[in-house]
């Protein structure tokens, strides 16, 4: 889907940056577009404009899927309440979800610089929450006693086969399991220092 770039030095005021995904194959594309009044966005029938000073908060993930292991999600939420999530990921087909890495940063990072020129005090949060990510850290480790206590027992019993098949589960569950605790940490950022882990 067109998606814009941000404003770059010599455009007029007026300039917009938009950006559209679908969330599911069935739904229609969600619309988002930073204008002078602020955060404009259309769900369905719903829509409405947030001005950059009433965003409250504003939280950047990685949340990869089957599908597409390059998927990042920004939660926004509104003072007063209302919250809307925008996706790096837009549905195809069936099978297929395309990545939409540029125009999806471009939005991201625009958004940012037009909240810090209202003089927002949103909060800026980086990853999962607290009690998610020690559940996954917790999962994590007891995973690695368990592959530990296989290997060692497939060793001592010369089942090397067996041996190999869990080393190499192992490093695949370190590519997967271990990059998205490691990008998911929780953290806090600035406005000047958007966290690259969890930009495509």
């Amino acid at each position: 889907m067109p998606t814009s770039l941000p404003n770059q030095p010599g455009e007029g005021e007026g300039a917009r940056t938009s950006y559209a995904y679908k969330a599911s194959l069935v739904s229609s594309a969600q619309q988002f577009e930073l204008t002078d009044e602020g955060l404009s966005w259309r769900i369905g029938r719903r829509s409405g404009v947030w001005p950059y000073a009433d965003i409250a908060s504003v939280r950047l993930s990685y949340r990869p899927m089957s599908l597409q292991s390059r998927r990042f999600r920004a939660d926004i939420a509104k003072a007063g309440g209302g919250r809307i999530a925008i996706l790096s990921t837009t549905w195809q087909t069936v099978s297929l979800m395309t990545p939409q890495d540029q125009g999806y940063r471009a939005f991201i990072t625009e958004l940012h610089r037009r909240m810090q020129a209202a003089g927002s005090t949103a909060s800026l949060t980086g990853g999962i929450g607290m009690v998610s990510y020690a559940t996954a850290v917790a999962m994590l480790v007891l995973l690695a006693i368990a592959m530990t206590g296989l290997l060692v027992r497939a060793l001592a019993t010369s089942e090397f086969t067996g041996a190999l098949f869990l080393i190499g589960i192992a490093i695949w569950f370190a590519w997967t399991i271990g990059g998205f605790v490691k990008r998911n940490r929780p953290r806090t950022y600035s406005f000047d220092a958007l966290p690259e882990k969890l930009l495509p």
